[in-house]
């Protein structure tokens, strides 16, 4: 693969690729700081030959420099969760034999005595540049590229490596689907050991030229005047993010809400992604800023998948269709593929964008996949051409008095209910019912509901087999990194 292919950095010189605090970093720079970092790395070898290395780093110019000097060096980029504990993340550097650990500044402090322990040399950007720029391996496109950690919702995260190719298939997809172009400008605050931030956002902005603005955290008000002077015409984020946005217009003058709703209204490009954009947030956010949430479908293996049109319509509460390149089908408990509408069945998914291994876990990778098919365990109904996620079949498929109910659609049709905030809807093993559907719910400030009170407004609302049998009033939900419910931790504590 040549240099100008190859992966997630085109040569745009003296353009902007990165702005990160004060300062601006153009694409010619940016290329050389990551030619040095990989010449620093290789220390004088002519390849890294997919050695492991990690980094702890928040979304910066560092970061960037790190995930493409290990690209370009020949190594396989492991970036790792910054708001993680030191203590978990024994057993992403254990499992994946990490030999060398990036981190700057204070994150370096943290993981002296970790790194020591697993005997990781520990060492920052700063000491890893070298002046002079070695000559660099060409990267056959088959070759490991990166390890991502699952989220370890449902169990033990696992290494999920992808290619060089993987990662070129996924990001060519999106740049197409979506429209991208140099002359983009994106907010870039998701973490970034996530599919989310460095696929969909940092790999598609970089290789087409745009422009990204990183950020280590969402800073709403920062990130708000930014969106009033008209500097971001695309803008991604997790509904949790739309949800903040939400709460902080009420606790700003209306002036003000109405100024940043307008340069909301001004971008090409809203996404919404990583949970399920419940449909009172799509409509309210329409209704706040003309913007029709563009919702998709992806995780950690596969990139993105599916998702809505960016020319076509747009529909609440689903996420679309087949993106190109990308062949989804769903199967149902006998294997075979179901070829009507109107019957869930499991997703399914084949193509260049499908991860190549779970890292030294040969039985998981074998039982992931089915005739060449990837099993994503997430369950999915096609109704009129279009895909609706009904979620995931350990924790959000529920069998309910023989009937399988999806805890999202629950979900959806709750948060309607002008007390309730958030709600997470599980499965609770019962004598009567098999699973009785229980729903934990999250209050909106000087709000109560009762049992009884919920059971009569969900009447006429949704069947009565849905209806929630009991309810557990929470002050927050539990939540990863990405803003995803871990549903696990909401059955441990009944």
């Amino acid at each position: 693969m040549s240099r100008d292919s190859f992966p997630f950095l085109t040569n745009n010189n003296s353009k902007t690729a990165l702005v990160d605090g004060d300062r601006d970093y153009s694409f010619e720079e940016v290329n050389g700081l990551i030619d040095r970092f990989a010449s620093g790395l290789l220390r004088g070898s002519s390849d890294l030959n997919e050695e492991r290395i990690a980094f702890f780093i928040p979304a910066s110019v560092d970061y960037v420099t790190a995930m493409h000097g290990v690209w370009r060096a020949g190594g396989i980029a492991i970036p790792l969760n910054v708001a993680s504990a030191v203590a978990e993340l024994d057993h992403c550097l254990t499992s994946a034999s990490v030999t060398r650990m990036i981190a700057n500044g204070n994150y370096q402090d943290s993981l002296k005595d970790l790194c020591q322990r697993l005997n990781i040399e520990l060492m920052s950007v700063e000491d890893v540049l070298q002046d002079k720029v070695s000559p660099l391996p060409v990267i056959a496109e088959e070759r490991r590229a990166m390890m991502l950690f699952t989220s370890g919702t449902t169990n033990k995260p696992k290494g999920v490596v992808s290619t060089h190719k993987t990662i070129q298939a996924q990001v060519t997809t999106l740049i197409d689907a979506w429209c991208w172009t140099q002359d983009d400008v994106i907010p870039l605050f998701l973490p970034v050991h996530h599919i989310h931030g460095i696929i969909n956002i940092l790999s598609c902005s970089l290789w087409s030229g745009a422009t990204v603005h990183l950020f280590s955290k969402f800073d709403i008000p920062k990130i708000s005047a930014e969106i009033i002077a008209d500097t971001y015409n695309v803008f991604m984020a997790v509904p949790t993010i739309y949800v903040k946005l939400i709460q902080y217009f009420d606790s700003i003058d209306q002036d003000q809400v109405q100024k940043i709703c307008g340069g909301f209204a001004r971008m090409r490009l809203n996404i919404s992604g990583s949970a399920a954009c419940p449909v009172k947030l799509f409509n309210q956010w329409q209704s706040l800023t003309g913007q029709v949430l563009l919702e998709r479908y992806g995780m950690t293996e596969i990139g993105m998948g599916i998702s809505n049109p960016y020319s076509d319509e747009r529909r609440a509460g689903f996420v679309g269709q087949a993106l190109p390149g990308v062949k989804i089908a769903l199967f149902d408990e006998q294997n075979e593929i179901i070829n009507e509408e109107d019957v869930a069945g499991e997703i399914r998914v084949q193509g260049d964008n499908v991860f190549l291994e779970y890292w030294n876990n040969e039985k998981a990778t074998t039982e992931s996949f089915k005739n060449g098919w990837f099993c994503t365990g997430d369950v999915a109904v096609l109704e009129r051409g279009y895909y609706r996620i009904m979620g995931r079949s350990s924790v959000d498929i529920i069998k309910s008095g023989g009937y399988k109910l999806s805890a999202l659609e629950i979900e959806g049709v709750l948060l309607m209910h002008d007390a309730i905030a958030e709600v997470a809807v599980i499965g609770v093993e019962d004598e009567t019912w098999g699973e009785a559907v229980t729903a934990f719910i999250g209050l909106n400030p000087g709000a109560t509901l009762e049992f009884d009170e919920l059971r009569t407004w969900c009447d006429g609302k949704m069947s009565s087999y849905k209806i929630p049998k009991s309810i557990k009033l929470i002050d927050a939900l539990p939540r990863n990194a990405m803003g995803k419910v871990t549903k696990p931790t909401l059955k441990a504590m009944l």
